[in-house]
């Protein structure tokens, strides 16, 4: 609709708009890229990181192919990832959003003030490993106090810790249904059942225990302790 205007009725809506054409335009311009790139903070700077590559570990694990399916595991992650960090969006949106909105403070004073506890949340699960490395490659010397890290240092830095985590507790979680498919191949192989997968019988005998263990409440229970 705004496109179809002449030129002097574009002025004049944008002029209608609160705080001028000028900061109206610069808002729908940050508020579109900020749509842009909310899908990969989503995807890689929150705990719906760790959460979906160590659900698809458990379920490589059990061996059950495509059950739970891709859309189950990421509406999980997804709710999971809205739960933990609903708090610290909260706390952004505080300290950042709201003194900008009252003019209370300028744009770099309020994105100082608003990502605070999103980078203090980064920090604590970034290993200084990594930070040293993102601050090597990028040639940034490195700070008096680690909470002055810019976001683009802790970003890189939080990815390659947690898929280093999670890759962690995705192999603690394949080790005890290795150990049942390797009895359970021994044991065919010992009665001469050469022809029949062993994934066949084992498949059943792990998604039992899984069960009985009540194994989904204990790994969402443990990995939301561990992000939070």
């Amino acid at each position: 609709m705004l496109l179809a205007l002449p030129r002097s009725g574009k002025d004049e809506f944008l002029s209608s708009l609160p705080g001028g054409s000028a900061s109206s335009t610069l808002q729908i311009v940050a508020l579109l890229t900020a749509l842009a790139v909310l899908p990969a903070i989503l995807v890689s700077v929150t705990p719906f990181l760790r959460l979906t590559v160590v659900l698809h570990f458990l379920r490589q694990a059990l061996g059950t192919q495509s059950v739970p399916s891709n859309q189950v595991l990421l509406g999980l992650s997804l709710f999971l990832t809205i739960v933990v960090m609903q708090p610290i969006a909260a706390d952004a949106y505080q300290q950042g959003w709201v003194p900008y909105q009252e003019h209370r403070s300028s744009g770099l004073e309020s994105w100082d003030q608003g990502t605070r506890p999103i980078r203090a949340y980064l920090l604590r699960f970034c290993r200084e490993k990594d930070l040293a490395l993102i601050l090597e490659v990028t040639k940034t010397p490195p700070p008096n106090r680690p909470q002055e890290l810019s976001l683009r240092i802790l970003a890189p830095a939080y990815v390659l810790s947690e898929l280093r985590a999670s890759f962690q507790i995705g192999a603690v979680l394949f080790l005890p249904f290795l150990i049942i498919d390797l009895v359970v191949a021994s044991l065919t192989l010992s009665v001469g059942m050469v022809q029949l997968p062993p994934a066949m019988i084992s498949a059943p005998f792990k998604i039992l225990l899984f069960v009985l263990v009540d194994g989904w409440n204990l790994v969402v229970g443990s990995l939301l302790k561990s992000v939070t």
